[in-house]
């Protein structure tokens, strides 16, 4: 089984993979971890395709993802769940992870990317602090 898990930067994705790992066994991959497949970047990329490719019918796979542009690595068959946050959060999550500063520039950029995943396909919608990550789980088993 194949899971792609995308949205915005701190809205819980890499916690819901987590909670999927300890439930499902699974390799999860993050971002561009497949470019540890291979020293080249275009042949990591058609191999990390491959993999993603198999793991549809085959070994279970959670991919985690926080730019659009990997969105068209997941194939066909992938169970597609997206994780949101209201901007808030967003923000607050991500002045924790420095150290409780957020500089303007930062928030100027979540400001503007947020919301950017809101009209992509999903088979499973999570609302960050809303959504019981355990029904997620048992809906995949």
């Amino acid at each position: 089984m194949l899971i792609g898990i995308f949205g915005e930067s701190c809205t819980g994705k890499s916690t819901l993979a987590e909670k999927i790992a300890g439930s499902l066994p699974c390799e999860v991959f993050t971002g561009k971890d497949y470019l540890r497949l291979a020293k080249n970047e275009n042949i990591a990329k058609v191999m990390f395709q491959k993999k993603l490719t198999g793991a549809v019918d085959g070994e279970n796979v959670v991919y985690v993802i926080s730019e659009t542009e990997h969105l068209p690595l997941l194939p066909e068959g992938a169970i597609r769940i997206l994780v949101t946050a209201d901007l808030e959060t967003i923000k607050a999550r991500f002045a924790q992870r420095m150290r409780g500063n957020l500089p303007g520039p930062v928030a100027a950029m979540l400001e503007k990317k947020h919301g950017c995943f809101d009209d992509v396909p999903c088979d499973i919608h999570v609302i960050s602090g809303q959504t019981d990550l355990d029904t997620v789980i048992e809906r995949l088993k």
